[in-house]
């Protein structure tokens, strides 16, 4: 069934490019905008499990991770540094390295399991046709003695058949939508400065029109103003060519620019998924309160906090609630792993909302 589902045509891929690459350049019409009035998931993902195989023992780096998103929306993956944000990208993505052990779950695009395809049909119909991805340290990611404007023609040739000339016409038109001047086609990537070549990353993974895109910590090696600039650049593309984000990061406070949804991450596991306007106004796991806490105010009176401990290792997890060794409402309960409690669209894994929230079990 799955297979019925994504088969298209060359040249049923190369008009809808074509048809999608038309709107690039023009706002969003009322047409454009009924296609996407549905309340249909655009990307589900349930259960998804990716562990590594290292000598002292398999590495749960994302495990048992669930949240929905729907089209033209933007949902924030937040976390410390080692929770596994970085290898939930590459799960989703299927981009797996060779020390892989149990790999689980369903991603599903558009109603169709992409983790039953083989991986000659993920090849060919979903990575950088349907999905696409911003790589973290994107900016080091180009080839240095390939042509910037060749590396972003690229995937239409591989994907789609084009001509080269058509590519590098494509190419054109997503310097203009990420802001870099066409006359950088023919410069290799050590002639851009580090704000240009992240645009260049961003139009690389744009180029298709994919449905989803997951950018990994796309602004950490950027300075402020590029790094405002870069959001701003991110929240046109999203509504001018109506492109799902999948945002990873570790700086909130730099997050609330796209977020639509925020999903929090602690040692591999999914523990709060928000609206992003309750989220950053009324957190509700204690592991998202500190976070929020740990992020300074221009007119807070109160220092900002931090997180006594360290996160627990992925080798040897514990059992019950990951935050519980560091979690200031401890008590008896936490030593058992907690449901999903839900308060609509909402969700949070805490024996705190006991009694508040229906659950799934």
């Amino acid at each position: 069934m799955a297979d019925k589902q994504t088969k298209i045509s060359t040249r049923e891929q190369t008009q809808l490019a074509r048809e999608k690459a038309e709107r690039m350049n023009r706002p969003v019409d009322l047409s454009v905008t009924k296609e996407y009035a549905t309340d249909d998931y655009l990307l589900q993902i349930k259960d998804l499990k990716l562990h590594f195989l290292t000598t002292r023992g398999p590495v749960q780096a994302v495990d048992g991770v669930n949240f929905d998103l729907y089209p033209n929306k933007a949902v924030v993956v937040v976390g410390e540094s080692g929770c596994g944000k970085t290898s939930l990208a590459k799960a989703v993505l299927r981009l797996l390295p060779r020390n892989t052990g149990e790999y689980s779950g369903q991603v599903i695009l558009r109603g169709v399991d992409t983790m039953a395809l083989s991986d000659e049909e993920y090849r060919k119909d979903i990575r950088w046709v349907k999905m696409s991805m911003v790589p973290q340290a994107a900016m080091n990611s180009l080839n240095p003695v390939i042509r910037v404007g060749e590396q972003v023609a690229e995937p239409m040739i591989v994907h789609y058949g084009a001509k080269k000339s058509e590519a590098m016409e494509q190419a054109a038109k997503m310097f203009q939508n990420v802001g870099v001047p066409v006359d950088f086609l023919t410069r290799y990537p050590f002639e851009l400065s580090g704000g240009m070549r992240q645009r260049v990353a961003i139009a690389m993974a744009l180029v298709t029109g994919p449905d989803l895109v997951i950018l990994d910590e796309p602004t950490s090696a950027l300075d402020v103003l590029t790094q405002a600039n870069i959001f701003n650049l991110l929240k046109r593309i999203k509504r001018n060519l109506e492109t799902s984000f999948i945002l990873i990061t570790h700086d909130i406070s730099t997050s609330s620019e796209l977020a639509d949804i925020v999903a929090v991450m602690y040692a591999g596991q999914i523990v709060e998924v928000s609206e992003s306007h309750r989220f950053f106004s009324v957190p509700r796991h204690p592991y998202s309160k500190k976070l929020m806490a740990s992020v300074p105010r221009l007119r807070a009176k109160e220092e900002p906090d931090f997180i006594l401990g360290r996160p627990p290792s992925l080798i040897n997890p514990p059992t019950g609630c990951r935050f519980k060794d560091r979690c200031p409402d401890r008590f008896e309960k936490c030593d058992v792993e907690p449901p999903i409690f839900r308060f609509g669209e909402d969700w949070v894994k805490c024996w705190l909302y006991e009694g508040q929230g229906e659950t799934d079990e």
